[in-house]
């Protein structure tokens, strides 16, 4: 068989023994049989089936992972058919029932205009896989941690800026309310001056946990902005329900009982809120309820802390 693929002569034997001492697999398959004329005896060490199984086609299209088979027959077909060089991975069955990831590098062989045959190599990829889906998952964990705040855990004002112009363009197009709360904790900095920063930390990630507790909806959203201050997304929720989740964020904190001597409004932590809702038409844009709200929050302040303002525009 290395004679039909390397062609007779007296070098035919060097090339055998050249291409058959390299890792990668060389093969040749006759376009009108669709038959393999030559398959590399190194078939055997990476996948298990001896070099005679290699008869058809079909053995070649059985011996790929369903998951990849319709796509890599097709393209592979529709590339030969076009006389076109190509190449393709895919994970092979091995005789043990295992997968193994391969690149085949395809040259089509033309005589007279029409395919005659494909001929090429298989290489064994699955480290080169290995370390790809590895580099996936890290930039997947990286692109995460992007939009995620290191102290609490929850999402930060990058993913924040991301739902809401989502959130806001679906409330313009369905005509629906949209509520944003904006909440601070109470004479924060006179808490980590007590407390120190470590006990301020803490408190962070506690008040962070319980505001996600007090979540109604699977869409509303809760985030970290900066320092001791959250912002909260609640599409598609008109005022009213609007309040009742800020009254709730106002109970789940007191319940959490964490001392603060220094508050001037209470013994214990507490909050102050902006709360807002608008129906944004076509022209509105979505800072403008950022705004508006934090107007309010500043308004809670100026009025005595421990309270929420409520708005509507």
């Amino acid at each position: 068989m290395s004679e039909e693929l390397l062609g007779a002569g007296s070098d035919s034997d060097v090339y055998k023994t050249l291409l058959e001492s390299t890792k990668a697999i060389p093969w040749r398959i006759d376009w009108q049989s669709m038959t393999f004329s030559y398959i590399g005896p190194q078939i055997e060490k990476l996948l298990g089936w001896s070099q005679d199984s290699w008869v058809g086609i079909n053995d070649w299209v059985e011996r790929m992972h369903p998951d990849d088979r319709d796509y890599v027959v097709n393209f592979c077909v529709s590339q030969s058919k076009a006389g076109v060089d190509h190449e393709a991975d895919y994970r092979a069955l091995t005789k043990d029932g295992e997968y193994v990831w391969i690149r085949d590098v395809v040259h089509v062989v033309r005589k007279d205009g029409e395919v005659e045959a494909l001929v090429g190599f298989m290489f064994d990829i699955s480290e080169r896989k290995k370390t790809e889906d590895h580099l996936i998952r890290l930039q997947k964990q990286l692109e995460e941690l992007s939009y995620q705040d290191g102290l609490t855990g929850i999402a930060n004002r990058r993913m924040f800026d991301t739902v809401l112009a989502h959130e806001w363009a679906a409330a313009q197009q369905g005509g629906t309310p949209l509520s944003l709360i904006i909440l601070d904790i109470d004479y924060f900095k006179q808490y980590n001056d007590h407390y120190g920063h470590i006990k301020g930390d803490e408190a962070l990630r506690i008040v962070a946990k319980a505001l996600a507790q007090a979540t109604n909806n699977p869409r509303d959203f809760v985030a970290r902005i900066g320092g001791e201050e959250f912002i909260w997304l609640l599409p598609d929720t008109p005022a009213d329900k609007a309040r009742q989740v800020a009254e709730k964020c106002m109970q789940l904190v007191r319940q959490l009982q964490i001392a603060h001597e220094r508050s001037e409004v209470a013994p214990l932590l507490t909050l102050s809120l902006g709360v807002g809702t608008a129906t944004p038409g076509a022209d509105a844009v979505a800072l403008s309820l950022i705004e508006d709200v934090d107007a309010l929050l500043y308004r809670a302040k100026r009025h005595g802390r421990m309270r929420a303002e409520y708005g509507e525009f």
